[in-house]
């Protein structure tokens, strides 16, 4: 399975845990001020891949170490309509602290891995890798990709450093002329690192022409209809890889792949993923019941 370094799920935790607590809890202290026992469960409202637990579990535990924690269900695996995810028992006030940041991670990642998901299996039999884009928060770019790969995408850059990427905005400092997609794919490939493949974007037949003079390794086909990736991928001939980006959504994701297309960029995994529908439910516990168990 896909790993996320530990240091960038404690990271996020205790920003999250220092976020929400920064004041304290002024409603719990109000209402409970002794310990109040209490059993909680995390419950999933839908079929979805899970992403967030190890993050969820290290946030009841830094809100209050003595919280006994059980997960039924690890990051990456699947989780039904219904199904408990994880269980949380010991005083209720530290559980309505941890709460909110725990749910946000979990829905919020599990959202992410779940859509993605969704994008692998809507361009199954193709011969096509999905893969993210830097479109992500600050501070969260390890956490989102983590969650694009336990849904079955690929990542794509992690950061300007990763690979040679010429975007419009490269073109436009170049000056734009007629041969500015050649240009750059020639100044890259004389300047850049032999081993990282070079990509330019184009959005015309012309600039794929220009890209395959300049032996770009990928061409990236931004915003163009299936119908124009299929030219573009008649022209290439497999001269290079072809990447499709720009407006990708579950409705033409499978026409993207059948008109050609080797790779699918998507901004919207990270940028619009649908948050997974979780709920936490607590009840308090009396003392009698504690007794009998």
């Amino acid at each position: 399975m896909v790993t996320l370094p530990a240091a960038d799920i404690r990271r996020a935790v205790r920003l999250g845990v220092e976020e929400d607590l920064a004041q304290g809890d002024l409603t719990t202290s109000a209402l409970f001020p002794a310990p109040v026992p209490a059993k909680a469960r995390i419950v999933a409202q839908q079929e979805l891949i899970v992403a967030g637990m190890a993050a969820a579990v290290q946030t009841f535990a830094l809100v209050d170490p003595s919280l006994r924690l059980s997960v039924s269900r690890k990051d990456g695996e699947q989780a039904a309509d219904g199904e408990t995810l994880l269980i949380i028992e010991g005083d209720g006030r530290s559980i309505l602290q941890g709460e909110r940041v725990a749910l946000n991670f979990l829905q919020y990642l599990s959202g992410i891995a779940t859509f993605t998901q969704q994008f692998c299996r809507a361009v199954y039999g193709y011969p096509v890798t999905i893969l993210d884009t830097r479109k992500t928060l600050p501070g969260w770019r390890s956490l989102q990709k983590w969650a694009v790969a336990l849904g079955g995408g690929t990542n794509h850059r992690r950061s300007l450093g990763d690979g040679i990427l010429i975007k419009d905005n490269h073109l436009a400092l170049l000056g734009r002329s007629k041969d500015a997609v050649r240009a750059a794919c020639d100044r890259a490939g004389a300047r850049a690192p032999s081993t990282l493949p070079t990509i330019v974007e184009v959005e015309s037949l012309s600039g794929v022409r220009q890209a395959l003079q300049g032996q770009a390794d990928i061409i990236l086909l931004d915003n163009m209809t299936p119908a124009m990736v299929r030219r573009a991928v008649a022209l290439i001939k497999g001269r290079a890889l072809v990447e499709v980006s720009g407006g990708i959504t579950l409705k033409n994701v499978r026409a993207m792949a059948a008109a050609g297309a080797d790779r699918i960029s998507i901004g919207a995994l990270t940028h619009s993923a649908p948050a997974a529908a979780l709920s936490l439910e607590l009840t308090a516990v009396s003392s009698r019941r504690r007794r009998r168990s």
